[in-house]
């Protein structure tokens, strides 16, 4: 019975060879001649005005996670829309309820204030 796993073993193992052996051949023939232009931060080519280890507001976080939250809910629109006519009333309705929760949680969202960048 274990002999069936050998071939995804040889896989992995040589997965994992090849993943090592690519870094180490970057690591040994890359260029390594380091400029203080190479070293220095890139952010679209402007001169960074504060460091990179700079803490973040809660707000940002949340505000993220509610748009990936509610964008993602935007992405099970797009099925319903191409098979609207084959559902029927019933995705319909379906459809309705869960846009109609997803407004609800918006609006309790934006009513405790998560949305300000106070």
């Amino acid at each position: 019975m274990l002999e069936s796993y050998i071939p995804i073993f040889v896989m992995l193992a040589g997965g994992v060879l090849f993943g090592v052996v690519m870094v180490k051949l970057n690591e040994w023939l890359g260029p390594k001649r380091m400029t203080e232009e190479k070293l220095t931060t890139y952010e679209s080519g402007m001169e960074p005005i504060k460091t990179a280890r700079e803490r973040f507001s809660v707000k940002f976080y949340m505000v993220a996670v509610l748009f990936i939250l509610f964008d993602i809910e935007v992405v099970f629109l797009y099925p319903w829309a191409v098979s609207f006519k084959q559902l029927g009333v019933s995705g319909f309705v379906t459809m309705f309820v869960f846009i109609f929760i997803l407004l609800v949680g918006y609006y309790y969202v934006w009513r405790k204030g998560a949305l300000e960048w106070d």
